[in-house]
C-alpha cells in the first residue's frame, strides 16, 4: 500500500488535537517549491537538517565536556538526538505535529561554535563592532544562507513554522530575536515543547555526566529535591551508595518524572484555556507549555545547582579559558592574513557583501572542537605540519 502525502495529510487532520499545527496549513516557504509525492513539508524540513553538514559536525562539539575527556559523555550532537526524543514523546502525549517538534529539535542547536558557551561568548566579544554572535541567530544564518545544497535557492529553504520555532527557542541559555516572526505572539504548541524538550535533555545529561566524571558530588547532589524524590519513587534509600546502574535509573527516573509533570501541567493550561486553533495558542501572549509551579522550582534548584558545582568546576573553567585563548587568537590571525583561509572562504570575503568579520566568524562558528585545535596547531606550531 502506498501512502502518499496527501493521505499522511488527512491521517493528521483526523488524529492531531486541534490546537496541533497541521503540515498541509503551513505558511509555507520563502522560494516557492512542488510538494513532495510521499512526505509531508515537515517531515521534508527535517530531512533536510538531518543531511547537512552543520548536522554533522555537531558531533565534535563540546556540550561541556571537549571530545578528548571521554567517549561516554554527551556532545552537541548527542544532546540533539535526545531532545527530538523527548521532543516526540511530549508532541505525542499531547496530540501535537510530531514532524514539526522533531524539525525544530534537530536544527535548534545548528549554530553553536565549536567550545559550548564558551565559543559562543567568546565569539560574541570578537564581534562586538559587527553585530555580535549568538547561536540562534547563527543557527538561521545557517539554515537560510550558509548551507549551499541547492542551485534553486540560498539555505535549506524550511517552512515558516520550524524557522518561527528556531527564532522562538527561548530557554535560559538561549537569545531570542523573532524579527520578523510577529515577536509579539508565542509559537505554536510545537515550538514551545521543543524548548521544554531541550530543558529537559540538558538539565538531566549535564546532571548525568557531571557524576560520570566525578565533577560532581553525590552526597551533594542527594541533597537536591528532585534527586530526593527520584529516589523516593524509586524507593531506594537515601544514603544508598551511587554506582553505575543506580545513576542509570535515577537519571531515567528524573526524566519520566519532568516529562509526566509537563504534559499534566501543559494539559491543564490547554483546558482552562480551551484553545480550539493554532490561532488560540498564539494569542494567549505567553507560553502554556511548561512545568507545574512545584516542577520548575525543583528544576530552578538543580539549575542553580550546577552552574555552581559543574559549569564552574576548575576543571571545566581551565578548559573554558584556553578555549577563549584559542579561538581569540584563530580570529585575529585569520582576519589579519585572511590567504591563510581555504580559497572558498577568501572568495566570501571578496565577493561580499559581509565584512571579513563576519566571514571569519562564520569560519570559526562552523568548527568543531577538533579541527579547531587542529587548526591552532597548524598556525601557530612551528613543528605542526600545515
Amino acid at each position: 500500500m502506498f501512502v502518499d502525502r496527501e493521505a499522511i495529510e488527512a491521517r493528521e487532520r483526523a488524529s492531531l488535537a486541534p490546537y496541533a499545527m497541521q503540515s498541509s496549513a503551513t505558511r509555507g516557504r520563502e522560494y516557492s517549491e512542488a510538494e513532495h509525492p510521499y512526505r509531508t513539508a515537515f517531515q521534508r524540513d527535517r530531512d533536510r537538517i538531518i543531511h547537512t553538514t552543520a548536522f554533522r559536525r555537531l558531533e565534535y562539539k563540546t556540550q561541556v565536556f571537549v571530545y578528548h575527556e571521554g567517549d561516554h559523555y554527551r556532545n552537541r550532537l548527542t544532546h540533539t538526538i535526545e531532545v527530538a526524543q523527548l521532543g516526540r514523546t511530549l508532541a505525542r502525549a499531547l496530540g501535537a505535529n510530531e514532524d514539526l517538534t522533531e524539525a525544530i529539535c534537530l536544527a535548534h542547536d545548528l549554530g553553536h561554535p565549536a567550545f559550548g558557551h564558551t565559543g559562543e561568548t567568546t565569539l560574541n566579544g570578537l564581534m562586538q563592532q559587527y553585530g555580535g554572535f549568538d547561536h540562534q541567530r547563527q543557527t538561521m544564518r545557517i539554515v537560510t544562507r550558509l548551507e549551499e545544497r541547492y542551485p534553486e535557492f540560498p539555505g535549506l529553504n524550511l517552512t515558516y513554522e520550524v524557522r518561527e520555532g528556531l527564532v522562538k527557542h527561548d530557554t535560559d541559555y538561549d537569545v531570542t530575536d523573532a524579527t520578523g516572526y510577529e515577536p509579539e505572539r508565542v509559537g505554536t504548541l510545537e515550538c514551545q515543547l521543543a524548548n521544554l524538550a531541550d530543558e529537559i535533555a540538558y538539565n538531566t545529561a549535564d546532571l548525568e555526566d557531571g557524576l560520570r566524571s566525578g565533577l560532581l558530588d553525590p552526597l551533594e547532589v542527594r541533597e537536591l529535591t528532585l534527586w530526593r524524590r527520584a529516589l523516593a519513587s524509586l524507593q531506594e534509600r537515601l544514603d544508598c551508595r551511587l554506582d553505575d546502574l543506580l545513576r542509570a535509573r535515577v537519571i531515567r527516573r528524573l526524566i519520566g518524572l519532568e516529562i509526566t509533570d509537563a504534559i499534566t501541567a501543559t494539559t491543564a493550561r490547554i483546558t482552562a484555556l480551551d484553545l480550539r486553533s493554532v490561532e488560540d495558542v498564539r494569542a494567549v501572549g505567553q507560553n502554556i507549555a511548561g512545568f507545574s509551579a512545584e516542577m520548575a522550582a525543583m528544576n530552578r534548584e538543580l539549575k542553580d545547582f550546577l552552574m555552581r558545582r559543574f559549569y564552574r568546576h576548575p576543571r571545566v573553567m581551565r578548559m573554558a579559558s584556553k578555549a577563549h585563548r584559542l579561538l581569540t587568537d584563530l580570529f585575529h590571525a585569520y582576519v589579519e592574513e585572511p590567504l591563510q583561509l581555504p580559497f572558498d572562504i577568501q572568495t566570501r570575503i571578496q565577493r561580499g557583501p559581509d565584512p571579513a568579520e563576519r566571514v571569519v566568524c562564520d569560519y570559526l562558528a562552523g568548527m568543531t572542537d577538533r579541527y579547531a585545535i587542529s587548526e591552532y596547531k597548524k598556525l601557530f606550531d612551528p613543528e605542526a605540519r600545515v
